[in-house]
């Protein structure tokens, strides 16, 4: 089996990925279809982490989309722009191919305007669509753009919940498999969005929530409050909030941000803005409401402000446009927050997304040596690979989703955690990052006496089993050459 270009023995490959692959090379040496299997696994180890992107209808997720890839490539018009779950990925040439319910695969013509797909079939009988794009964006991340969950139409709403629910482990060829999940809401998540998210075969690890529209959230524009910065302060209550759910809130605003990242800004636009520089912001007012139009910015001039802008733009960024576009697209990037999803995109949530990954594919080949003839040889490399100590956090990851479902509240659930979001060995027994081994054991020993004693009396087979990996983590931390991270 061979890995993808810039993949492989050579260095810079994470330990996990170099144990997976090593495994995944044992599973070809058995030759026959399994050299099949092994490579469809290793497509999965070495692709990009793959993010899918859910909310409500409206909630911007075609936007945000769009603003990520850095190419207005997603549909985003009023209604239910999104259809089916649409998947982008690098890939040239520019390309889609319709994965209908049934598994069979069927390519269809991209549109002149580089976005629209013409679907060979009715939504309902489609599993998804795989986009391919030339980008330096995807080549990154994986993004998964979904309908809106309880939207205008049943099909739609079933589509995401087929795909990412029942799809996920049921029936893997007409499923999008995901790494990560980005779940955009307004104000707050209503009672069933919660309920859908803990349908996800995520953690909070591996879940981020975005406040989406900070630019009009609260009063909007027009109020006495930057909306950008009440968004800003109520992300960080509804972090606290939903700690069980997604590991923090990042408020975003989709338009401003889409705006700045897909090249869609003119030195005539920026002159339209700051031609705007000397009204009152009552004049602009009026302006958004089309009541009072100057004769420099005619209703058309008007829309196309409000569509690239809108009224927070149309009101705060008039004074950057008055530096041209260049000043007007940097003023949107920076106030729009999306640098702080891209950031925490591309260092916590891809770290956790690789253990994710690693559990996914430990289970594949679980089911592989369930199904197959050669089921022992299979049994042996899972083992193999399931007692390197460099994959000894996804058997901690995996503990912990079981806890998630079975007792969230439970001490133990908490000590997993504690593990997983460590950055270093010494704080996987909460101790400052500079202590030395010395103490690093010490603190292990205590916790690995703690773990015995609390597996005499278990309340469920999820926690036996989490203290059995618990006792053998601080049993390997015991040692001044324990597992580093």
């Amino acid at each position: 089996m061979s890995a993808p270009a810039g993949y492989g023995a050579a260095g810079g490959v994470d330990p996990i990925h170099a144990v997976l692959d090593r495994g995944l090379h044992q599973l070809a040496g058995l030759g026959g279809d399994l050299v099949g299997h092994a490579n469809a696994i290793g497509t999965i180890l070495w692709s990009p982490p793959r993010v899918l992107i859910v909310g409500r209808l409206k909630a911007g997720k075609s936007t945000l989309v769009n603003a990520l890839i850095g190419a207005p490539v997603a549909e985003t018009a009023a209604l239910e722009a999104t259809h089916v779950v649409t998947v982008y990925q690098d890939g040239a040439p520019s390309r889609a191919e319709v994965v209908g319910l049934d598994g069979h695969r069927q390519p269809v013509a991209v549109g002149r305007d580089g976005h629209s797909v013409a679907l060979p079939l009715p939504s309902p009988q489609i599993a998804f669509v795989d986009r391919w794009l030339p980008s330096a964006a995807l080549r990154e991340l994986t993004l998964i753009d979904t309908p809106g969950l309880s939207t205008l139409t049943v099909d739609n709403d079933a589509a995401t919940r087929r795909a990412v629910i029942d799809g996920f482990e049921q029936t893997r060829t007409a499923s999008v498999d995901a790494d990560a999940a980005v779940f955009l809401f307004d104000a707050a998540p209503r009672t069933d969005e919660l309920d859908f998210l803990q349908q996800l075969p995520f953690t909070p690890l591996t879940m981020l929530g975005v406040l989406s529209r900070a630019d009009s959230f609260g009063e909007g524009a027009l109020g006495e409050r930057d909306p950008l910065a009440h968004a800003g302060q109520h992300a960080q209550r509804l972090a606290t909030q939903l700690a069980g759910t997604v590991s923090t809130v990042v408020p975003v605003s989709g338009l401003l941000a889409q705006t700045a990242h897909t090249g869609q800004l003119t030195e005539q636009t920026a002159a339209a803005l700051s031609a705007l520089g000397g009204l009152t912001p009552r004049q602009v007012a009026r302006i958004i409401d089309n009541d009072q139009l100057p004769a420099s910015l005619p209703p058309a001039a008007r829309a196309q402000l409000l569509g690239l802008v809108g009224e927070y733009g149309l009101i705060h960024g008039r004074e950057a446009a008055g530096h041209g576009a260049a000043a007007l697209n940097d003023w949107l990037a920076t106030r729009c927050g999306i640098d702080a999803l891209r950031h925490l995109l591309h260092t916590s949530i891809a770290r956790y997304a690789v253990l994710h990954r690693a559990h996914r594919i430990l289970a594949r080949l679980d089911q592989l040596a369930f199904t197959h003839p050669a089921r022992d040889h299979i049994r042996t490399i899972a083992a193999g690979l399931r007692s390197d100590p460099t994959l000894q956090l996804v058997t901690v990851l995996e503990d912990y989703q079981r806890m998630l479902r079975t007792d969230p509240d439970c001490p133990v659930t908490d000590e997993l955690r504690t593990i997983l979001t460590a950055t270093h060995r010494a704080g996987q027994v909460e101790l400052p990052e500079h202590s030395d081994p010395t103490q690093i054991a010490a603190a292990a020993q205590q916790r690995l006496a703690m773990a015995q004693q609390r597996s005499l009396a278990t309340g469920s087979a999820a926690e036996d089993a989490a203290l059995v990996t618990l006792i053998g983590f601080y049993t390997t931390l015991t040692t001044t050459s324990g597992v580093g991270r």
